[in-house]
């Protein structure tokens, strides 16, 4: 499995004599690895990474595990717990991720944090990540995080939000051809299967090229409910020419990427979206989860791909993107 064609030729989630062909030859596993996300940090998981330093020693660590994506959030320098509207210091963590990481193909969020205007969303594609996370719909949530103490930078007292990011057609028109304008592909992330009419759009208006990559969000709060029969139905309402992966919140991580590995899909772990290796046995940190995936993948049979791999099957540049 070599050159751009296999991989374009794997597409067996529809036709059954397709898919019975495609479960003998399935292609090396993606694993992206979220390290940090946009909410929580050190007060709930000591090796959740804030300054950009940490955010590349755990980037680091994962990628020798077998993480060929690294999915960053990142902080502001000023307010660790919070995260930065400012290029320059997306930029920073990036250049410090590919000196340390030559290969791993980098994907900063557009999420952001509980304070992220969509001005610094945009703003932030600056930074030239390869990948970026571009939200297919509104994102509403209600969560408390708990009081960060003194005993650590910026300490705050409980936070509760309860928002919605009202996010639209002509917002993510915007995202994305800031994107096309920077070379940078967006990895659409799809709450529930009406999203696709999102995608049917941007695909209708050429504003995406194949292969279009989602990442399928299960067990988020007003998103689709993580079962095995809704992950089957997302996969069904996949456009042709399309790579998928699949992210479990919380208890719901392993389960759920378990499925996306013998469906033939890709997987994203991390410390952004479940702290534990087990009910009250927290990860060692971010390489724990990797190490778990590929030993589930090896299980299955499934080869984990290189961040080489990974580019042909995403139809990225070859050559990693250099940070100077």
């Amino acid at each position: 499995m070599n050159n751009d064609n296999t991989y374009k030729e794997l597409r067996g989630y529809l036709n059954d004599y397709k898919w019975m062909d495609y479960v003998t030859r399935m292609p090396p596993l993606i694993i992206t690895i979220a390290v940090n996300g946009g909410i929580q940090g050190k007060e709930l998981h000591p090796m959740l990474p804030e300054k950009a330093q940490e955010i590349a020693e755990e980037t680091y660590k994962s990628y020798n595990a077998g993480a060929s994506i690294v999915h960053i959030h990142p902080r502001n320098p000023k307010c660790l717990w919070d995260c930065t509207e400012n290029p320059k210091d997306a930029y920073t963590v990036n250049k410090l991720v590919r000196k340390k990481c030559n290969e791993i193909i980098i994907n900063n969020s557009t999420g952001g944090g509980m304070y992220t205007t969509d001005k610094g969303r945009i703003k932030l594609l600056e930074a030239a990540p390869e990948l970026a996370s571009l939200n297919m719909g509104p994102d509403m949530g209600r969560y408390t995080i708990p009081a960060r103490s003194d005993k650590f930078k910026h300490p705050h007292e409980e936070l509760f939000d309860d928002s919605c990011w009202a996010v639209t057609y002509g917002f993510i028109d915007t995202l994305v051809t800031r994107m096309n304008a920077l070379n940078i592909k967006p990895e659409m992330e799809l709450y529930h299967n009406g999203q696709y009419w999102v995608s049917r759009n941007l695909i209708a208006n050429k504003m995406i090229e194949p292969p279009y990559y989602f990442q399928f969000v299960m067990g988020y709060q007003t998103g689709v409910f993580p079962t095995p029969q809704n992950l089957i139905e997302i996969i069904k309402g996949l456009p042709e020419n399309s790579v998928y992966s699949t992210i479990g919140i919380g208890k719901f991580q392993w389960v759920m990427t378990a499925m996306s590995i013998f469906l033939g899909g890709h997987v994203r772990v991390g410390l952004e979206d479940n702290l534990y290796l087990k009910k009250g046995i927290k990860l060692r940190d971010n390489a724990e989860a990797v190490e778990r995936i590929v030993s589930l993948a090896k299980y299955f049979g499934r080869e984990i791909a290189t961040p080489e791999q990974a580019r042909v099957i995403l139809g990225l540049n070859k050559t990693p993107k250099e940070y100077k």
